[in-house]
């Protein structure tokens, strides 16, 4: 990646005001951190309300009378049961049923949806839809894909709602895992990546400017970049694809079977539908689970784990300092046989092996409103 192809989000102007510190991300440019550094912004996400400029990633409106037809076939999942405004977490698949995306797909109108994509498979994404719009011409798939131009900002925390209507936005109605558009050219959902209460919004860049400088008024907000955004999704359990999930990766060692309805495993004809029956009837093979490494050594992505004989057992995803946990947290996959809470294993870090424990996830509790 030269700097000629480095992508820059619309804002860039105003972290660079706030003194962030950058480094590259999927392609962009991103703010990494900002003076108070990684470990103040992480809880004052917890304790007050995080901003966090997350442009990189991509919304897609939906609509036509196919929308439906095209979702179901992408997605294992059930677009005509999403009542209007609800949101659902999905994937799009591969034949062989590993994951090419995580996604939220939220029901904006009876035949409009609104998919919120990550930052590098936007690109990738757009393709597969758009390949499988056309793909048969027999199939009621007539869809209109539309990439938007959008500032996608979240808001994170207890106290993110008090901060929207300081700043003149009400969201005392909007539950968990629901979204609308409160404006012309507005996006909002109640949802995100740290296992807080908060919202995304994604909005024209003149109107974001405007928002972005109301709620910095608000001492409650503060900046928050991207190392402490990985340290909240790390202890909220969630997954980051490119190391947690992957297209080598499928739903059912990855643990997220509870975002696939029982109807659609069992009938649904989704892309990979018959290569994740067979996972599922014969079991995955590896599973991902938390791991709790013992002192105060983090494991990072990558590090090699063994059982108590010294047997490969499996390897982290991501790890880091969590803290809020007050301790390492990482996420891995180890053999299905070992996924049991309590398990002792070893990872190697750099020669030494460190004594690693699975332990549940979240490593801290969710607190979403759901009314």
């Amino acid at each position: 990646m030269t700097g000629d192809d480095t992508k820059h989000l619309p804002l860039e102007d105003l972290h660079v005001a706030a003194n962030a510190r950058f480094g590259a991300f999927a392609g962009w440019s991103m703010p990494l951190t900002y003076p108070a550094g990684v470990m103040k912004e992480h809880l004052h996400t917890r304790e007050h309300a995080g901003l966090f400029d997350i442009s990189h990633m991509k919304l897609f409106e939906i609509s036509g009378l196919g929308a439906e037809a095209l979702l179901n076939r992408a997605c294992p999942f059930d677009a005509g049961a999403l009542e209007i405004s609800q949101s659902k977490y999905t994937f799009f698949l591969n034949e062989a049923a590993g994951i090419i995306d995580d996604l939220i797909v939220t029901r904006l109108g009876r035949q409009r949806f609104m998919v919120v994509a990550n930052a590098g498979n936007a690109e990738a994404d757009e393709k597969h839809l758009r390949e499988l719009a056309d793909f048969d011409a027999k199939a009621d798939f007539d869809a209109k894909i539309e990439a938007l131009d959008r500032v996608f900002l979240a808001i994170q925390g207890p106290e993110a709602w008090a901060a929207l209507s300081r700043a003149g936005i009400e969201t005392g109605s909007l539950l968990f895992m629901h979204g609308f558009e409160p404006r012309e050219n507005w996006f909002m959902s109640r949802s995100g990546y740290t296992g807080e209460d908060g919202f995304e919004v994604g909005l024209p860049e003149a109107d974001a400017r405007n928002l972005v400088a109301k709620l910095l008024e608000d001492e409650r907000v503060m900046w928050v970049g991207l190392a402490a955004r990985d340290s909240l999704r790390l202890e909220a359990g969630l997954c980051l694809h490119g190391l947690d999930i992957t297209p080598e990766m499928d739903p059912a060692g990855a643990g997220l079977m509870w975002a696939i309805p029982k109807e659609v495993r069992a009938s649904g004809a989704f892309i990979g539908a018959d290569a994740l029956r067979s996972i599922l009837e014969r079991g995955p093979t590896q599973k991902r689970v938390g791991l709790k490494p013992e002192g105060r050594q983090p494991v990072r992505p990558g590090a090699a784990l063994f059982d108590a004989d010294g047997n490969p057992a499996g390897h982290v995803t991501s790890g880091g300092f969590g803290p809020s946990a007050g301790h390492p947290v990482a996420m891995g996959y180890v053999q299905a046989s070992l996924a049991k809470p309590g398990a002792k294993l070893f990872a190697d870090v750099r020669g030494t092996k460190i004594p690693v424990d699975i332990n549940p996830l979240p490593f801290t509790p969710h607190r979403y409103r759901k009314g």
